[in-house]
């Protein structure tokens, strides 16, 4: 199975543009993340948050063998909590991807979404290391992201390996390994939604490798739907012939293609209290 497990909604793309996009990249799972960078969406903005996690919801229900649905919420909100669980036990979303742009991930008043993510056991996303929008980037060093080991059962995914602190998330996904921790309970995995410009992607993916394994490591395409499948498949291209280069073989590419993402998301089914149908992550 292969699952792209970082595509960004505009909320502009149909259900049939994104499962005929994936089918044409030969995905088989995406991971979704509510809109949040596309007018009328904004980080800033807690009710276009709900908007955009209300979007989602509508655009996977009935496709949970092929959409994953990540909430977006805002951490500074107070409400923000409550939103969190709103997503997941209403919605039927699945985790929730976060963005911590004025915030550090260790503030406390930033806590209570992550003591909400640990109670039900969520799997989250965070941005992690520079922005290519010049946002500043000073906010999402990847050891900031460490507090997380203090929410038990939360599964964190840092985006992009953290470039330019390459070495500094690697350090950060270590600590699990070094204590023996099997890969389905580690607090941290890596997706390899390339931040990091062509000339870095090799080296960095090769320490990644040699040091966490390929169960800590996970394909994301980072597009932008409605695109059209070539552009997932140009970017699966990327990593496969980096992964050719350095002669991986054929079980940790699946599990870098597929198998860090399935474990990361645990295939967990929850069933929304205002839905019809059951939404299985």
């Amino acid at each position: 199975m292969i699952i792209d497990a970082h595509i960004h909604c505009t909320g502009q793309e149909t259900e049939r543009q994104v499962l005929d996009a994936l089918d044409e990249a030969g995905i088989d799972q995406g991971v979704l993340l509510a809109p949040f960078l596309t007018p009328p969406y904004s980080l800033d903005d807690a009710a276009s948050l709900r908007r955009a996690n209300a979007h989602l919801a509508k655009l996977v229900k009935g496709h949970a063998d092929r959409l994953v649905g990540l909430a977006v919420v805002d951490p500074r909100d107070p409400a923000a909590p409550d939103d969190l669980r709103h997503a997941i036990e209403t919605l039927g979303l699945t985790g929730a991807k976060m963005v911590p742009t004025g915030w550090y991930p260790y503030e406390d008043r930033v806590q209570p979404v992550f003591a909400v993510a640990s109670e039900l056991r969520l799997p989250l996303l965070f941005h992690s290391g520079i922005f290519i929008d010049g946002r500043s980037g000073r906010f999402c060093r990847p050891a900031f992201f460490e507090v997380l080991r203090e929410h038990p059962g939360v599964r964190v995914t840092l985006a992009h390996l953290g470039w330019p602190w390459t070495d500094e998330a690697i350090a950060v996904g270590l600590i699990d390994r070094i204590h023996g921790v099997p890969p389905e309970r580690v607090t941290f995995r890596f997706d390899l939604s390339f931040g990091s410009p062509p000339a870095y992607r090799r080296e960095v993916l090769a320490k990644a490798l040699d040091v966490l394994g390929p169960e800590l490591l996970q394909f994301g395409s980072d597009c932008f739907t409605p695109c059209p499948g070539s552009q997932f498949a140009e970017r699966k291209g990327w990593l496969g012939e980096l992964l050719d280069s350095l002669q991986v073989e054929p079980a940790a590419r699946e599990q870098i293609f597929g198998g860090t993402a399935s474990r990361w998301l645990q295939a967990s089914v929850r069933t929304p209290a205002a839905a019809v149908s059951t939404h299985a992550a």
